[in-house]
């Protein structure tokens, strides 16, 4: 076997091994930083998966992106639940983590409990959840119970749209204040790390060297411990929604387009399906199969 051949065992097993919360403590202590994707099903997932991206996000985003429905607050618990499995389904390495849809975890400490559980039998890590001090409570007793929780604080599309619209946070110094406070009692109650979405850069920052866990960033500058974009935002499958923190790596609505149009024509034409894509019996039973047809009366 030359040298070539080898077959690279370590980068396999890296493949293999599950991420835990404890790796991506590990790696805000390390200073690495985190790739997060947001992902609605089994086919995207696996291939986030094989890119080594370290967690996936069922993200209540579905609504919009997968659903077409107007805002995230539409989509219900068991729209969500079919999405995680999905990405359960085609996820075997990275962190999955469920987006608690609006309503799942407002009504009571019961509900939100139960709703939590029903997330983590679907095949989910952790779940995520929006709200700073208001959350508190339900994120330090789903901790305690041994469900991982993610925060979400800043722009909360579930709520904040409602009062402010989709504004970036932290422009002043008091929205910083509160924004921190947010962070710290979060931290204090048991979450494993936070997202920061549409936080000015400057205050993000703050946040991240205050913190003693990751701190995940959409729309929040560089200077923090990891990044999510939605997978269709960045593949440009969704262009419905265009801020200024999205980067298209690919503009694949382009593509599928110019694929399906070019379908539709060889269809039309007789081009599809040619000899390359056709079956055929064998030649005796198509013989036996004409003799038939042939005694049979039309």
């Amino acid at each position: 076997m030359s040298s070539n051949d080898k077959i690279d065992i370590s980068n396999q097993v890296r493949f293999l091994t599950k991420v835990t919360v404890n790796d991506i403590l590990r790696k805000k202590n390390e200073g690495s930083r985190i790739a997060m994707i947001t992902a609605y099903d089994y086919c995207m997932s696996r291939i986030c998966d094989c890119a080594d991206i370290d967690i996936i996000l069922v993200g209540d985003s579905a609504a919009t992106v997968m659903q077409g429905y107007k805002n995230t607050r539409k989509i219900t618990m068991e729209e969500m639940l079919m999405f995680c499995r999905g990405v359960s389904n085609g996820t075997k390495r990275a962190l999955i983590v469920g987006d608690m849809p609006f309503g799942t975890y407002q009504t009571g400490m019961d509900n939100a409990v139960d709703n939590a559980v029903k997330f983590m039998r679907t095949g989910c890590d952790a779940i995520k959840l929006e709200g700073g001090v208001e959350v508190v409570s339900i994120v330090k007793r789903l901790t305690e119970m041994g469900i991982p929780v993610m925060g979400h604080i800043g722009l909360k599309p579930q709520t904040t749209s409602l009062t402010r619209g989709f504004d970036s946070h932290g422009a002043t110094a008091e929205e910083a204040v509160k924004l921190m406070e947010e962070s710290k009692a979060l931290e204090e109650a048991g979450a494993f790390a936070i997202v920061l979405e549409k936080v000015t850069t400057e205050v993000a920052e703050i946040i991240t060297s205050q913190s003693h866990i990751p701190i995940i960033g959409i729309g929040s500058g560089p200077m923090i411990d990891g990044q999510v974009l939605v997978l269709h935002d960045l593949l440009g499958l969704y262009n419905e929604f265009n801020p200024k923190f999205i980067k298209r790596y690919l503009d694949l609505s382009k593509l599928i387009g110019k694929a399906v149009t070019q379908y539709c024509s060889e269809v039309r034409e007789g081009i599809f399906p040619n000899e390359a894509h056709t079956y055929h019996m064998p030649k005796v039973e198509k013989e036996k199969l004409q003799k038939i047809v042939g005694r049979q009366q039309y």
